[in-house]
């Protein structure tokens, strides 16, 4: 049997390994809400404090003994808080985060939700005098180099980096979604001059916490929800001439100073930008939102870009996980593997965090059905 990293590594490399690698909380679109881990934790019978990867989202941190379980092959490394300069709490429902954003919970609603963005209406003399978080701040990255050399000399799993590294998305935060869509179509002066100031933040960010965890990681994290449900939030054209080179900048800066696998994460149907991840050096796609417009043809995703990329995901959360029954999951299991599978190129995870509408015996079946059906050579 190969070790885990082995596992993964030898996927990612497009080769067949023991069995299908299962990423489970090794970043934020690979675990499962607050609430939702609170109710898996209950029906494991196992008790842990809760902690989280995100505040706002309520992104849950997974035990180890709750990964373990699942199978998981991977965890995770993450650079320290930022020391607060906007961030501060309003009260036990609201907060301002580290780019001056404020969000709020809602009744019923799981997560925070942007209630007001700091840029509306910004112009490109604002941009020089707004008070940008420091991203390569050393306090992010005290103790990192000997806690990630720690996990590569001391455990046999794949070690993900979450590099909280957004571009198009973050400016959608600071911007608002209506006003940045604007922007990229009638105020290209602007685009350009907030794309360029938020890139340059995020590499030198990047660049400190490769300068600490770069020779001991695997993969790191790159998130930057492109899709709707339809089709890509963008033109592809309008994609390869906004956004494209920046993010291939990042990538670039994870090329050269590791040897890192770059692990993107994109939301909706991305099927027509596929070739360009590809081409900017998109190693892992994430989450395959199968029930997103053309996402959902996997047999099509691998035939088309299987040599090229690997696909991480995929296993629905839009209907099966949460109103299938365990024998519908094991099959949708079975399907995606067998679409997504062979000759390596797939790592199973749920398409995104998993919600508290979820079932946990519902989770547990489709990793224990990942770990059974998963084994090579595969059996389909």
């Amino acid at each position: 049997m190969l070790t885990p990293r082995e596992r993964v590594l030898c996927a990612i490399n497009h080769e067949e390994p023991d069995r299908v690698p299962i990423f489970f909380g090794t970043s934020s679109p690979t675990t499962m809400l607050a609430a939702a881990y609170e109710n898996f934790k209950t029906y494991l019978g196992v008790q842990y404090p809760p902690r989280l990867l995100s505040k706002t989202f309520q992104y849950a941190q997974l035990d180890e003994e709750v990964m373990v379980r699942c199978g998981s092959d991977g965890r995770l490394i993450q650079p320290r808080p930022l020391p607060a300069v906007l961030r501060r709490e309003l009260s036990e429902s609201n907060l301002i985060d580290d780019w001056g954003a404020t969000w709020e919970q809602r009744p019923g609603v799981p997560y925070y939700e942007i209630v007001e963005v700091p840029l509306r209406h910004a112009t490109v003399d604002d941009l020089q005098n707004y008070p940008w978080p420091d991203l390569a701040h050393p306090a992010r990255f005290e103790g990192l180099a000997a806690e990630a050399k720690a996990l590569r000399e001391n455990t046999p799993y794949a070690i993900v980096a979450l590099g909280y590294l957004t571009i198009f998305e973050h400016i959608q935060i600071l911007r608002g979604l209506d006003t940045w869509l604007t922007d990229l179509a009638a105020n290209p002066e602007f685009a350009h001059a907030i794309l360029r100031k938020v890139t340059d933040l995020m590499v030198a960010g990047l660049e400190k916490y490769l300068d600490a965890v770069g020779p001991y990681i695997d993969l790191i994290t790159f998130s930057d929800d492109l899709g709707s449900q339809r089709a890509p939030l963008i033109s592809p054209k309008m994609y390869r001439r906004m956004i494209k080179p920046y993010q291939a900048e990042v990538i670039d800066v994870i090329k050269r100073r590791s040897r890192a696998k770059v692990f993107f994460h994109s939301c909706g149907n991305v099927y027509p930008l596929i070739g360009d991840f590809i081409e900017i050096g998109v190693d892992v796609l994430n989450p395959v939102q199968v029930s997103a417009g053309e996402m959902g043809d996997t047999a099509r995703l691998k035939r088309e870009f299987g040599a090229n990329i690997t696909f991480c995901g995929a296993i629905d959360t839009r209907w099966v996980l949460p109103h299938g029954t365990t024998g519908d999951v094991r099959a949708e299991v079975r399907r995606r593997i067998r679409d997504l599978a062979p000759g390596g190129g797939y790592i199973l995870s749920a398409v995104h965090c998993i919600q508290p509408d979820v079932p946990p015996e519902n989770v547990l079946a489709m990793f224990d059905e990942a770990m059974t059906a998963g084994r090579y050579p595969l059996e389909f």
